[in-house]
């Protein structure tokens, strides 16, 4: 299995809402993109959450622009892993990310946003302190791994309209 490292945090001194997958898929991290899949829905719900029609067919540079600009920042719970494919089950030898050391550097955040229960499951254990900190939000999975229906994962994802 081969070695994978996540991508860099995109976040800044404005992040209030830190959104956190677990580790970007073989796809995404080929192309060096957050949820570089087209299959993975994260840019449609997101856009829809930002009330921001098409947002996941413009630029990623401006995706992620309007991200910093609403105070929502990028990364995920693992630093590295093994993993064959990119299914969540299928990691192996997982070394955590430092998010404790992220979010001291955060002075605004106050929420953090699981995309899905892997994230939540890593997060937690390896940073006990969370929930003494910030508000946790546990959101279905983006990945289209997790079948569910898409205006039911849309409405599960508007709660973050309460955290902008």
């Amino acid at each position: 299995m081969e070695r994978l490292k996540a991508l860099p945090p995109v976040a800044d001194e404005r992040t209030r809402l830190l959104i956190l997958g677990s580790l970007p898929s073989a796809k995404s991290l080929a192309i060096g993109e957050y949820y570089g899949n087209p299959r993975n829905q994260f840019w449609s719900l997101i856009g829809g959450v930002l009330d921001v029609p098409a947002f996941a067919s413009r630029p990623y540079a401006e995706r992620l622009a309007t991200l910093r600009r609403r105070g929502i920042g990028l990364w995920d719970a693992i630093a590295e892993a093994c993993r064959q494919g990119s299914l969540d089950a299928a990691l192996r030898d997982v070394v955590p990310a430092d998010l404790t050391g992220l979010a001291d550097r955060l002075p605004q955040l106050r929420v953090i946003a699981f995309n899905g229960q892997r994230s939540e499951q890593l997060a937690i254990r390896h940073h006990p302190g969370l929930a003494a900190r910030y508000t946790l939000l546990r959101l279905p999975q983006s990945s289209p791994a997790r079948a569910m229906p898409a205006g039911a994962k849309a409405a599960a994802w508007s709660i973050l309209r309460d955290h902008l």
